[in-house]
């Protein structure tokens, strides 16, 4: 690899640990999963705003549900709570989670697409939409920011929704915490992080080690992570923020999906490979040794300066991530000249910059508030595609099919608006999107493919709030989407061709209304609907032998109804129920696809409950969760069997002592009680019609932590 782990944890070494995030300070928040009081948040407003009093719907994800008896693994298992939102733990390591929001990147294969994820302000998306959540540092997290609906179209490109997660700020006096948890399949984790503040500087450390042989057939993993921040803050109005992050997987195994029949036969099993001469027949994943290797590292700086109430924030990164991954595709295969092999195996430098000016001023009897910024980013890749045998040996890298360099860059300015007058508070903003794709190709056996395709959009977005009591606000807002191809998706034309340099940008348009009330100080309630139109929606032109083509083909239509409660119910319990109901269709015949086809890989409820309980002074707890999801059509076509609905129940009890200048905590958390068994992920449009993902069945994790502070 070009930079291993060890270098990055040199330069963690060299900043001594960390950065505050990007975003500015905020008002200290309780770590209570689910305390119903007035949340401050910055997604939608891009400074700290009162999520009560945003003309969009928000949740906080806090670090006390991150931290529920979980291993802090995959965001999966915090962001299960948000409603309008539905995240798939694909037991499936070499790909990342599944993430939608409200139907948009419901259809990704591979990382996630149509929803922006950014980490401590850095894009956690590349600037052709892909994004990958796995860089996700679940250990330092302070809390998760979710925006849904219109406001979300202010994030540019491929922002059907915004994931945001902050890690906390150093302070205080120097800690260091070693936990250990373990589960079930040979599943265990070692995190050890430490960090403190001393005058005007803090630092922060934190490095794990995750380890599961799989519930699947072939999944085993390994993930090493680490992560460094830094502060200073030489004035009250002044505030450096350094972050450096890896994360490195090695031959992490690829299980694959398989047919319904084989998935009736044994959900863990792996899909056979009818053609292979040993006896028994190995499954597709065994013989070809299906698996991925990842290096990834990065590094940010923020700077924010305040001027009274103006501030300027100026934020720059950059990183490289290295990836090969053996596929399953087939010796035997007649591929066409443009196939680029079972193995892929890139190179991607990325940087780019945020920077931002926010003012307030009064304006008409009221306050308005200014942010313009322009943000600008760019990756490159170095991209090379070989056969995966030599001779009758599979699971190799084999001869060259492709070699190219692949550039992506985006250019976006933008302005947001805010005028508050009385109960009233109006919000506008504007942002124009420019995005270019050019690849230089170097395989030039099968003709040239070199060359570029330009995309640009302004995407406009209006909002309004009335608050019709202290306890009551009513919103409504509208924007304009815009949604490029991504990279893997511009590979392959479906004439037998290589980049499909035809395929356009898909648009939307999305309304939403919706109220936000606190009836009593025990108690919050979110509602929203919403409605969605796609033009030009990105769907699956033809796929076979690991060779995937796109087209623009049709039009769609999500319209839903989101509902989020919150309650104190006394004795120390407390609930909280995430509700969505989703109808994603096809609103447009094309290609055998008919009006009024639900949308693959979009379940048309989803349902999230807990009944939690803490004694006195918090040092016991114990809660009881379900988690329920519609049924899921995998094909465009609606003509597979859909994965069935289900419901399942998760129990969890904690516990943390103080002795001295140590903090102990232990949990134990068992998960499927019932022992369900059901498809937890599909993979949208494979051609092998191997779609479907099984779920664990009833599965435990205990855990534990010690802390020590100096």
């Amino acid at each position: 690899m070009k930079y291993p782990l060890l270098r990055l944890n040199a330069v963690a070494a060299l900043f001594a640990a960390g950065s505050a995030s990007a975003a500015p300070d905020l008002p200290a928040q309780p770590v209570q999963t689910n305390a119903p009081i007035p949340v401050v948040v910055v997604s939608g407003s891009r400074a700290e705003h009162l999520s009560f009093d945003l003309p969009a719907s928000v949740d906080v994800v806090d670090a006390g549900r991150i931290d529920a008896a979980q291993m802090r693994v995959n965001a999966s298992e915090a962001l299960v709570a948000v409603p309008g939102l539905v995240v798939q733990n694909r037991q499936n390591y070499a790909q990342d989670l599944q993430i939608s929001s409200r139907g948009f990147g419901a259809r990704s294969t591979f990382g996630v697409r149509g929803v922006r994820l950014i980490a401590d302000g850095i894009p956690a998306t590349m600037p052709d939409g892909q994004g990958q959540a796995a860089t996700f540092n679940l250990d330092m997290a302070q809390r998760i920011e979710v925006l849904r609906g219109p406001l979300s179209a202010l994030y540019g490109n491929h922002a059907g929704g915004v994931i945001q997660l902050f890690t906390r700020d150093p302070e205080g006096r120097p800690d260091v915490e070693v936990g250990y948890s373990a589960g079930s399949y040979g599943t265990h984790k070692t995190d050890v992080n430490a960090g403190g503040k001393e005058g005007q500087f803090g630092w922060l450390l934190d490095a794990s080690r995750f380890d599961t042989d799989g519930y699947r057939a072939h999944s085993a993993a390994r993930r090493d992570q680490a992560y460094a921040k830094l502060t200073y803050e030489p004035n009250a109005d002044s505030k450096l923020t350094i972050t450096a992050s890896g994360l490195r997987q090695d031959d992490t195994q690829d299980p694959l999906g398989v047919t319904w029949a084989t998935f009736q036969r044994d959900p863990r099993a792996g899909e056979i490979d009818t053609t292979d001469t040993a006896r028994p027949q190995r499954t597709l994943a065994d013989r070809y040794d299906t698996r991925k290797s990842i290096d990834h590292q990065q590094i940010g700086l923020s700077w924010d300066q305040r001027f009274g109430d103006d501030r300027l924030r100026l934020t720059v990164y950059g990183g490289n991530r290295e990836v090969i991954q053996y596929q399953s595709f087939s010796k035997g295969f007649q591929a066409p000249a443009s196939h680029s092999g079972g193995v892929v195996d890139f190179d991607r430098d990325f940087y780019g910059i945020d920077a931002n000016w926010t003012m307030s001023r009064p304006f008409a009897d009221g306050t308005l508030r200014t942010v313009v910024g322009l943000e600008a980013g760019k990756s490159k890749d170095a991209r090379q595609g070989f056969e995966n045998y030599i001779g009758d040996q599979f699971g190799v890298k084999g001869a060259l099919r492709r070699d190219e360099e692949d550039d992506v860059r985006n250019v976006d300015p933008y302005v947001q608006l805010e005028w508050e007058r009385g109960q009233w508070v109006y919000t506008g903003g504007l942002r124009h999107s420019s995005v270019k794709f050019s690849v230089d190709d170097h395989y030039l056996s099968n003709g040239n493919d070199s060359g570029s395709v330009d995309y640009s959009h302004t995407t406009p977005m209006l909002g309004v709030l009335y608050k019709a009591t202290p306890q009551l606000n009513l919103y409504a807002s509208a924007a304009r989407g815009f949604e490029t191809p991504t990279l893997n998706e511009v590979f392959y034309s479906g004439t037998g061709g290589g980049f499909n340099y035809n395929l356009g940008a898909a648009t939307s348009t999305q309304l939403e209304i919706g109220a936000k009330a606190m009836p009593t100080r025990d108690v919050r309630i979110n509602a929203a609907l919403f409605q969605a139109r796609t033009r030009d929606e990105l769907v699956v032109d033809a796929s076979s032998g690991g060779r995937t083509s796109y087209r623009n083909a049709s039009k769609t239509l999500r319209q839903g109804f989101e509902l989020s409660v919150d309650a104190d119910l006394r004795a120390g319990f407390s609930a909280r129920i995430a509700a969505t109901v989703l109808r994603a269709i096809y609103d447009e015949a094309f290609a055998g696809v008919a009006d009024g086809n639900r949308l693959p890989g979009v379940p048309n409820t989803s349902l999230f409950g807990e009944l939690a309980w803490k004694n006195e002074d918090g040092r016991w707890g114990a809660a009881l969760e379900t988690v329920a999801n519609g049924k899921v059509h995998p094909d465009d076509a609606n003509a597979a069997v859909p994965a069935p609905g289900y419901a399942i129940f998760n129990a969890r009890v904690q516990a943390r002592q103080q002795i001295g200048a140590w903090r102990l905590r232990e949990y134990a958390r068992v998960n499927n009680l019932f022992d369900r068994t059901y498809v937890g992920s599909v993979i949208v449009g494979d051609s092998n019609r191997r779609y479907y993902e099984a779920a664990p069945d009833r599965n435990w994790v205990l855990g534990m932590s010690a802390q020590y502070q100096f």
